[in-house]
């Protein structure tokens, strides 16, 4: 597929999806939205990818929505689904939804926020696992300073990751936060100088991508995202469960061997 508003490219078993309308701080588009989920979806597809990055060309992340689009939005556009794909009933309805599909995705996803994340870019960082940030980068969730509300699954997430009373705080005020506070509230996992932010970022892929089996993190994964519908009880007998396949894999053969003789894994996530 030829994409329109993002770049990707797959080296060293990390896949990279770049959106890519610098000219306007890759401010979000409905092409954008089918560019991005067309190649996360390649992404997990593909067996020599083992990590995605998501980042922003240029020096913004993801601004928010297009202004121009937002102008002559039509309010029943948020109901419709003509870009999804088609339901499928043998997976958890959450992870198929318009933006917060990324759960879904059997690869770790870093979010490499290398500037301004605001609004739908901050939805989307939000759905990433881990979130790396550039430490001149500024947040804010946006809504209603523009007279809108906490959209697409946002209200759900976010506190999920910085707490009830913060998520409040940021989504009434839409206040601009500085890196530092992100990284105190755990809104992000870890913070770079600009100049080293890709450099880090890369390290942390491909040490997953080289030395962590692929099998075990499409589970962890699955399981970490599971554990909002779950008891305790619920979550130790899926873990059983898994357990018991993961003994059996190859990985795990593979995982002790390499202990035992000292060498690098050749992990193949079967």
């Amino acid at each position: 597929m030829a994409y329109e508003h993002i770049l990707y490219e797959v080296s060293d078993r990390i896949a990279t999806i770049t959106l890519n309308r610098p000219d306007r701080m890759n401010a979000w588009t409905p092409v954008m939205e089918r560019d991005v989920r067309h190649a996360m979806e390649t992404s997990n597809a593909d067996d020599n990818v083992r990590v995605i990055v998501l980042t922003g060309a240029g020096r913004a992340f993801c601004a928010g929505a297009d202004m121009d689009a937002l102008k002559g939005l039509d309010p029943n556009d948020v109901r419709r689904a003509s870009n999804l794909p088609p339901f499928d009933m043998n997976r958890r309805p959450d992870w198929q939804t318009r933006y917060g599909f990324y759960p879904s995705i059997g690869k770790p996803v870093i979010a490499m926020l290398n500037g301004a994340t605001a609004g739908i870019g901050l939805v989307h960082a939000l759905y990433c696992d881990l979130r790396f940030a550039a430490d001149n980068t500024v947040f804010t969730t946006a809504f209603a300073r523009r007279g809108l509300i906490a959209e697409h699954g946002i209200s759900w997430m976010l506190p999920r990751i910085v707490g009830h009373a913060n998520a409040m705080d940021l989504l009434l005020s839409a206040r601009r936060v500085g890196s530092d506070e992100a990284l105190r509230i755990g809104l992000v996992n870890r913070l770079c100088s600009p100049d080293k932010l890709l450099e880090e970022t890369y390290a942390y892929a491909r040490d997953l991508a080289d030395f962590v089996s692929p099998s075990a993190m499409a589970v962890i994964k699955r399981q970490l995202y599971e554990v909002p519908f779950q008891t305790l009880a619920e979550a130790t007998i899926e873990a059983n469960r898994e357990m018991m396949v993961a003994l059996n894999g190859s990985d795990f053969r593979e995982g002790v061997a390499s202990f035992m003789e000292k060498r690098p894994p050749r992990f193949t996530g079967k």
